[in-house]
């Protein structure tokens, strides 16, 4: 128990554990009560007249004529789409804190701080939070926008809703200060779309102003939790959203310093979280693709204000293109379903499948490059919605499809594409917190089919087994000893004892692309263990052969080969050190490709008591 104790000081850093222990007790002795206070004193602001005069800020947009939205009936039906892919009903009159999974409902008269978030008996919060983000916002504004029509009754009526049925500070829906971001740059984006329709009336205008300035209020109160606490894809939402609501709305008490301060605490969070060779500190590429729709958002704002942030923002969004598109089927427009994956896609402004990174990957780079990335289809709406007109200070060069590997060291992926083939393959220590123990995974992809998978996240609140499964090692293509996982799990998204790199080199001959990487691994079982893989890609060829090799193995302990595929690839033989041929077991799992929604699935594992399994893989 204190070596976990000084392991997680030792990953974490001490500015962490301090501030968790602050925030417990600041909670504990009720200090929190205080600072966020229930029914605080109603706002007036400029009135509506004034800011629609100077507003106009998501203007211009009006630029080609959008795709069919297929979504529209259910979500005025009452319809609510759920991490994009399930549909619940929750009518006219939904209450915004019941949970339509299982009809659990929060108390919405208890403080924030009261909540519960992480709870097994109550069920997913995030299904209580999502249609609180207000996403199904867009589909409304996107139809209006290619009928002429106009659905702002509708809107307003929905946003007046959740506004009385959720006091200031009280409730599920203050738990989480980037879920009160979202929501309020949601209705923001509304408010600029229909600031000319007769409903939005004087009235309409301040009840929602207040309610957007006492959620950022709560925001900035409390930003130091993801800046410090979490400190990932949270803060820069959150200092996004500070940013941009100070812009917006200057009249706001405290608007200049939640526009400096949020600007600043942005750059840096972006310049921080996403590493030099455009890789992602939660090693995820849903989270990727969330940073890349908020800086979307933030040069939006920032042109339109002929604001400019850091040169390295610019570049850091660039190099995040450079790497989600070499990791990209250019099929499909998939990418491995690797990493966290929460559903999150929070401003869905196209037809695409959550699945299909071209959207949002086409927007950020028309305007850093001036060029689109993609033809012509349905991904262009987000540019379309995003005003594709603006463009970047600093101009970059087009980014082009390589072949051969293409190496990302910093955040530990090496990526070969030959062909109609990719074969994607993580392999890295941490120095920022790992969400899956999932390192030497490996990922192929060839003719639009992910023909070798990772199984995905499904939910991060269910039973002990299913979150075991899917963060852990057994959901990825890699090896366990035993039933272990690469790293000690601890409670909610804790890992101990993370996996170090050890070296890694991905080189060419003649007739193979051949990867080879060690990483110390399994620490908290016995010091010293490392596994190292060889991978070796014979050139126009369908076939695979991997090596897995564990030094300082302990006795007694067995080595179990992972194998997530589809029924296109073949095992051809596995052999271990002593020419054993093992065969392999077909096992009972699942694999998730969106949130809340899991498929069982069969996989295979081959397992020896030697140290050293070679395996050979082939497309039929």
């Amino acid at each position: 128990m204190i070596a976990k104790y000084f392991n997680l000081i030792s990953n974490m850093g001490l500015r962490y554990v301090l501030y968790r222990i602050y925030l417990l007790l600041s909670i504990r002795f009720r200090l929190y009560e205080k600072k966020f206070p229930i029914n605080p004193v109603e706002k007036k602001f400029d009135s509506f007249e004034i800011w629609c005069s100077s507003a106009g800020l998501l203007d211009g947009n009006r630029l080609i004529k959008t795709t069919v939205n297929s979504r529209i009936n259910n979500v005025l039906d009452g319809y609510c789409l759920y991490f994009n892919k399930q549909w619940y009903f929750l009518g006219e009159h939904y209450d915004w804190v019941t949970n339509p999974s299982n009809g659990f409902s929060y108390d919405k008269m208890q403080h924030w701080t009261k909540i519960k978030d992480i709870n097994e008996k109550d069920g997913d919060i995030k299904y209580v939070w999502e249609p609180s983000r207000f996403t199904f916002i867009y589909d409304v504004i996107r139809y209006d926008e290619q009928n002429k029509t106009d659905h702002s009754e509708w809107v307003w009526k929905r946003i007046e809703s959740w506004i009385k049925g959720n006091p200031i500070n009280q409730g599920p829906n203050y738990k989480c200060s980037q879920e009160i971001s979202l929501r309020v740059l949601n209705w923001v984006y509304s408010l600029n779309y229909y600031k000319h329709s007769k409903s939005l009336t004087e009235e309409r205008y301040q009840i929602i102003l207040n309610a957007i300035y006492w959620q950022m209020k709560h925001v900035f109160d409390n930003i130091h939790f993801s800046r410090i606490a979490v400190r990932n894809n949270h803060a820069i939402t959150e200092t996004l959203a500070l940013y941009i609501v100070g812009s917006l709305f200057p009249f706001f008490d405290g608007a200049l310093k939640w526009k400096a301060k949020g600007k600043n605490w942005f750059e840096k969070e972006i310049i921080y979280q996403i590493y030099e060779d455009g890789t992602y500190l939660q090693f995820s590429h849903n989270y990727h693709r969330v940073v890349v729709q908020l800086l979307s958002w933030a040069f939006m704002i920032a042109e339109k204000t002929q604001d400019h942030f850091h040169y390295l923002v610019y570049d850091r969004a660039y190099s995040s293109l450079d790497f989600l598109y070499h990791a990209q089927d250019e099929n499909t427009g998939w990418l491995s379903n690797y990493g966290s994956n929460d559903g999150a896609l929070f401003f869905p402004l196209t037809e695409c499948d959550f699945r299909d990174y071209r959207p949002q990957l086409q927007t950020l780079h028309i305007f850093l490059t001036g060029e689109p990335l993609y033809g012509d289809g349905p991904w262009n709406d987000d540019s379309f919605f995003m005003n594709s007109k603006l463009h970047s200070p600093v101009k970059f060069k087009p980014i082009k499809r390589r072949n051969g590997w293409s190496k990302y060291p910093i955040g530990g992926f090496y990526i070969l594409r030959e062909y109609s083939t990719i074969t994607f393959i993580k392999c890295g220590g941490y120095k920022d917190r790992p969400a899956q123990a999932d390192d030497l995974h490996i990922d192929i992809w060839h003719e639009g089919k992910n023909v070798l998978y990772d199984c995905g996240s499904y939910k991060y609140n269910t039973n002990r087994s299913l979150i075991k499964y899917f963060s852990g090692t057994r959901s990825h293509n890699t090896v366990m000893l035993n039933d272990f996982d690469q790293m000690l799990k601890g409670a909610r998204f804790i890992w101990y004892f993370w996996t170090r790199l050890q070296n890694v080199s991905v080189s060419e001959t003649n007739d193979s692309y051949i990867f080879n990487g060690r990483i110390n691994v399994f620490r908290f079982i016995k010091k010293g263990i490392t596994h190292q893989r060889t991978i070796i890609k014979k050139k126009y060829r369908l076939f695979w052969e991997v090596t897995d090799n564990i030094d300082n193995m302990p006795k007694g302990l067995q080595l179990n080969q992972i194998w997530h595929i589809d029924g296109s690839l073949n095992i051809n033989s596995s052999i271990a050190r002593n020419g054993e041929i093992v065969v392999p077991e077909i096992k009972k799992g699942y694999k998730s490709n969106y949130y809340g929604v899991k498929d069982e699935v069969l996989y295979l594992e081959c397992k020896t008591n030697e140290s050293l399994i070679k395996t050979e893989l082939s497309l039929l």
